[in-house]
């Protein structure tokens, strides 16, 4: 079976985030810019989340903190949230010792168990 073309935009699933890449090192002056263009992307893609990928965003620092805190709250504001897409494990480490709880791509949530992950029976331990 087909179909004709069809006047106006294709259907784009509302549910799809949109991905902000975050240059290399970032400096103060661009954080507003950053912030604005994170706000006009959930805004626009109505997912309610935007994927930010840190993959090439430089080593990271309390800069990166700051960016990464910044655009959360924006985020929070606009009636959203970020989603780290490919941290650096020292980036995620940094982020746990400031106490920044971010959510990152591929990582379950804490109260959601890891699919397919079963917990261990050492011998001699008791019956539950």
């Amino acid at each position: 079976m087909s179909y004709g073309p069809q006047d106006g935009l294709p259907n784009v699933d509302a549910t799809t985030p949109a991905v902000l890449v975050l240059p290399g090192p970032v400096t103060r002056d661009q954080v507003p810019r950053l912030c604005a263009d994170l706000c006009a992307r959930l805004e626009s893609s109505g997912a309610g989340v935007v994927v930010c990928d840190v993959a090439g965003i430089g080593p990271p620092g309390l800069a990166t903190v700051d960016l990464l805190a910044r655009l959360q709250l924006a985020a929070l504001r606009a009636g959203g949230r970020i989603r780290l897409r490919g941290p650096d494990p020292a980036l995620r480490a940094l982020l746990g010792l400031v106490g920044l709880a971010l959510e990152v791509e591929g990582q379950s949530e804490e109260r959601e168990p890891a699919g397919g992950v079963e917990k261990a029976v050492e011998p001699g331990d008791p019956a539950v």
